[in-house]
């Protein structure tokens, strides 16, 4: 069995035994589409909150991410925190590098400053804080969770945005991951300006059009 594993609190309990009382929660979500920013969620939840329903947000309904977004932004003393980095960039640096850059960006947006940081995945963002690395930290710290929640709703709700100026992909549908649905219709239209370059199918359909 991990550390902590079946309490969702034992990571911030162990930060708080150490003496950090303003714990932030990172995760990001946007890696695999082919479409569209990364974004990252950092989430300073007040030491006692208890969020009833709360999961790994991939083993949520979006309904009840929605919920949970809206639970956990109306919380007092709750500070919230966004990073994007749009596909131009993740072209430029690499997905890897553009999600720990969306990491420093939520932390740095954070109203309130954190003192520590529960970081879900294996790598960690260039932020001059205390923190450490979770694996699957999105299904062991509540506080990552949150962080997940908001930043799955956020990139989701700017993924309907895009489809407003990107009709015909179907973006609100399956928010830039490469469903069927998204693979026809790029067989159909091409890639939009939002799409990944450096991503497989795009970066071989852009290498045939500029051979044609």
């Amino acid at each position: 069995m991990e550390e902590g594993e079946g309490n969702i609190f034992y990571f911030e309990e162990q930060a708080r035994a150490k003496g950090y009382r303003l714990i932030a929660g990172v995760d990001e979500a946007g890696r695999g589409p082919l479409v569209g920013p990364v974004v990252a969620g950092a989430c300073i939840l007040p030491e006692g909150t208890e969020l009833e329903g709360i999961n790994d947000s991939k083993k949520l309904t979006e309904e009840k991410r929605e919920a949970l977004y809206e639970q956990i932004m109306s919380l007092p003393n709750c500070y919230c925190g966004i990073g994007v980095v749009d596909a131009h960039m993740i072209d430029q640096v690499n997905i890897l590098q553009a999600s720990l850059i969306a990491m420093q960006r939520a932390v740095e947006n954070l109203p309130q400053c954190a003192d520590y940081l529960l970081v879900d995945g294996i790598h960690l963002p260039p932020v001059s804080l205390p923190m450490i690395a979770l694996k699957k930290g999105d299904s062991r710290s509540q506080s990552i969770m949150a962080a997940a929640i908001l930043a799955k709703v956020t990139r989701d709700r700017l993924m309907v945005e895009i489809d407003k100026r990107f009709p015909g992909y179907g973006f609100a549908n399956h928010k830039g991951y490469a469903t069927k649905e998204h693979r026809e219709a790029l067989g159909r239209l091409g890639p939009c300006p939002l799409h990944r370059k450096t991503f497989e199918p795009i970066k071989s359909m852009i290498r045939e059009v500029e051979h044609a």
